[in-house]
């Protein structure tokens, strides 16, 4: 799917291989997400959605055994070039897990500042503007700005994933990735993730993996179908969910199979 013209492409995979050990997990994805987009990746469970996206930030090579084969583009840049650092590719494109995972032994600031104070910035006045930043563009401020030295572990498990997105917020990524972000979560936190990243996109481009196919056509910009490792199709999710170009990309999204 070509981009329009007014569309700057910010995240692009050319040809991108991902193996565990002998296991060829993805096949030569061709990828691109715009500027300020919302995109989703669908397809049935094991075939590959997880893996690809934990190789556009460099996530994937920290399994054993694995390697990578293709280039990823940052504005242009290619993350795999030799030399680059793999921490500043993921300040970059920032991750969002499946299972809310906020640092357990640190308060709901100390979480949101993490990775600010990972890069050397310690100045106090800064990190409170940030991390007051960062908790209202994930929705969360209002509800915890009176308990920022509790425990992020104590809120639940809707506010702890919102405590996650603030923390990968806070560093300023270009681009977000999620993977299966609402899957542990109840409706009511579910709406609130979703009504979040419509927001979010006016700032930020978000890739997203998603069992959910409705929340993929509520959410998403652009949608892209994966199948045994494959990139069937991707394009606009209007176009996919009403008219899709390939019959295996119609046979999963009307239930035939999947």
């Amino acid at each position: 799917m070509e981009s329009s013209a007014s569309e700057k492409v910010i995240l692009k995979a050319i040809d991108l291989n991902a193996w565990f050990g002998q296991v060829h997990a993805t096949r030569g994805i061709h990828f691109q997400a715009a500027e300020n987009t919302v995109n989703a990746l669908i397809g049935p469970s094991g075939c590959g959605k997880s893996t690809f996206i934990r190789c556009l930030n460099r996530l994937h090579e920290e399994i054993p055994g694995t390697r990578i084969e293709g280039q990823v583009l940052l504005n242009g840049e290619d993350i795999y070039t030799k030399g680059i650092d793999p921490v500043s590719v993921r300040r970059k494109i920032g991750m969002v897990f499946q299972k809310p995972n906020p640092f357990p032994s640190m308060s709901i600031f100390d979480n949101v500042a993490a990775g600010l104070k990972l890069a050397g910035i310690n100045k106090r006045s800064l990190l409170i503007e940030v991390v007051e930043k960062s908790l209202r563009q994930a929705a969360l401020w209002e509800e915890v700005k009176d308990k920022l030295k509790s425990p992020g572990t104590m809120l639940s498990g809707g506010q702890q994933q919102r405590l996650c997105i603030a923390r990968a917020l806070a560093v300023s990524p270009p681009v977000l990735l999620m993977d299966e972000p609402t899957s542990a979560l109840d409706p009511i936190s579910t709406a609130k993730i979703e009504e979040l990243l419509i927001e979010l996109k006016k700032e930020i481009t978000i890739v997203i993996v998603t069992h959910n196919m409705q929340q993929a056509a509520r959410v998403s910009d652009t949608t892209a179908f994966f199948l045994m490792g494959e990139l069937i199709e991707l394009a606009e999710t209007s176009q996919m969910f009403t008219n899709p170009k390939d019959n295996r990309t119609e046979d999963y999204i009307t239930g035939r199979f999947g």
